[in-house]
């Protein structure tokens, strides 16, 4: 009995040294690797990149837009010149779905946050790619180190607010409005109490350029599919009339603002030079060195801003005033990164009445010096919450350019026959066959665009908004007369058909859904 009690016993105490060896031979659960890991000090949606100490935040949208009586950036038929001349042969509506991706890196350093930001979006439009295709952009590049930015930002003339305006289209007149970024190097001082001020060197090229006119060569009038003129590398919309001399010189722009939990304020002034070309020969046609040129002239612009955050009227409302005068620099009046507004010329026809105008930072004819336009403009954005999920805006702009002296010599060439040597069309017989008219009358060239529009938003959870907006436009010019086409001088109109000179009302809408992340 005692020796199968000690085999027992003896066989149970094997068992269990065996079952405790095993356990330890059994993997242990490993504590969780935290392979994505939050970073607090930038604001939500930052993340550690892995093995580093730089925060990284990745997000984007999807934005799909459906534009009424007008082009795919529900800009008014104005644009390009072509006016709306034949509205049968042009589209009521057109489409754009654009994808938009961000990524934005902060890194601490002893010197302060290293920052980099890049926004690059993907196009479709059907006006454009018509099947497939689509284009590729990139509206912000830069980076930010102990005060200064480097690359692709907003203009340090535009307000702190000029990418939260309370609208959908970018055919609406808001001054500079440079909402795709200006290529610049800044520096920015901060001075306490929410006081910082801003020096910056900025390349004007497409932006800031609205080009130049030489009365004594070719232009061509409203009516052909384009303002035949110069043009900014391939991009037919950034018009520089016909005697852009190249960029030689950056934009010098300097700002002072403040901010504060009632709002903000601004103000911005900018050095701008425009360059001219040769003199033209004297039947009108392309000039060279020998020819001489008149001399670079420098103009400015000033703006001041306001905005007005958390109104009596409601949670979240704002209020958001600015005005801008320009001297020979009429594109910080007349903004739009690609001049989406209107290309720097307008023209619209109704009935058997017709509008039109151009923007220039001046004119001179051979012999002559520059002589400036003067441009300026208001803005007014009011938003107002209805409910946290909606929300409607209402919004307004009166833009306005004058050519003083230089109105008689533009007058006088615009009303010379096709081809008339010194005429807009005197350069070539080529150019004289695409005059697309000829204009009879008084009056001059000073140009003012009126605009109000509303928009209604809902966002029915977040990061979800569907918005409507409708946009009234008044072209007002200065124009007493006729305009005669000439053959194939506008789409859809026999030859020699005669247009009287007026103002015009144009009327566009828009539809939006937006998907952010």
């Amino acid at each position: 009995m005692t020796m199968i009690k000690s085999l027992i016993l003896g066989s149970a105490a094997g068992l269990i040294a065996i079952g405790g060896a095993q356990a330890a031979d059994l993997p242990v659960k490993a504590k969780a690797v935290e392979y994505v890991k939050i970073c607090s000090l930038y604001g939500a949606g930052f993340y550690y990149i892995p093995g580093t100490d730089t925060c990284i935040k990745i997000g984007g949208a999807i934005r799909l837009d459906v534009a009424f009586n007008g082009s795919t950036y529900d800009v008014p038929f104005w644009q390009g010149g072509a006016g709306g001349n034949n509205l049968w042969t042009k589209n009521y509506f057109s489409t754009r779905e654009r994808v938009n991706l961000t990524t934005d890196t902060r890194t601490a350093t002893e010197y302060g946050v290293v920052r980099t930001y890049a926004n690059i979006q993907f196009d479709f439009l059907q006006d454009r790619e018509s099947i497939a295709g689509g284009y590729t952009e990139v509206d912000y590049a830069f980076i930010q180190f102990a005060g200064f930015t480097f690359g692709k930002a907003v203009s340090q003339f535009d307000p702190q607010w000029a990418l939260a305006k309370p609208y959908i289209s970018s055919g609406f007149n808001a001054g500079s409005n440079n909402a795709t970024g200006i290529p610049q190097l800044a520096y920015t001082a901060s001075f306490g109490n929410g006081v910082s001020g801003t020096i910056s060197v900025e390349n004007g090229s497409a932006y800031r350029n609205a080009g130049l006119w030489n009365t004594d060569t070719f232009i061509v009038g409203p009516g052909a599919t384009t303002f035949t003129g110069t043009f900014y590398g391939s991009n037919s919309n950034t018009f520089l009339g016909n005697a852009y001399g190249g960029n030689h010189i950056p934009e010098i722009v300097g700002n002072i603002r403040l901010d504060q939990a009632w709002g903000t304020l601004h103000f911005a002034a900018a050095m701008h030079a425009a360059t001219p070309g040769f003199y033209a020969t004297a039947a009108g046609g392309a000039g060279n060195e020998s020819l001489g040129h008149a001399d670079d002239k420098y103009g400015f612009a000033v703006t001041g801003a306001v905005e007005f955050k958390n109104l009596p009227t409601g949670a979240g409302d704002s209020l958001k005033l600015e005005a801008t005068y320009a001297k020979g620099a009429a594109k910080y009046v007349f903004g739009g990164t690609t001049d989406t507004v209107g290309g720097g010329r307008y023209a619209k026809v109704d009935g058997s009445t017709l509008g039109f105008g151009y923007v220039l930072d001046g004119v001179y004819n051979n012999g002559g010096q520059i002589v400036q336009s003067d441009a300026w403009q208001v803005s007014a954005f009011y938003e107002h919450y209805w409910t946290p999920a909606w929300r409607t805006s209402l919004f307004g702009n009166y833009s306005h350019i004058s050519y003083g002296s230089g109105n008689a010599a533009m007058l006088a060439a615009f009303s010379a026959a096709p081809g008339a040597t010194g005429g807009p069309g005197a350069n070539s017989s080529a150019a004289a066959a695409a005059r697309a008219g000829v204009f009879a009358g008084t009056g001059n060239f000073d140009l003012g665009l009126a605009q109000i529009g509303t928009r209604t938003a809902w966002t029915p959870v977040q990061n979800l908004t569907l918005s409507a907006q409708f946009t009234y436009s008044r072209l007002d010019q200065n124009l007493n007369g006729t305009y005669t086409t000439a053959a194939g001088g506008m789409s859809g109109k026999p030859t020699g058909t005669v247009f009287t000179t007026a103002d015009q009302n144009l009327y566009n809408g828009s539809v939006q859904i937006l998907r952010s992340f």
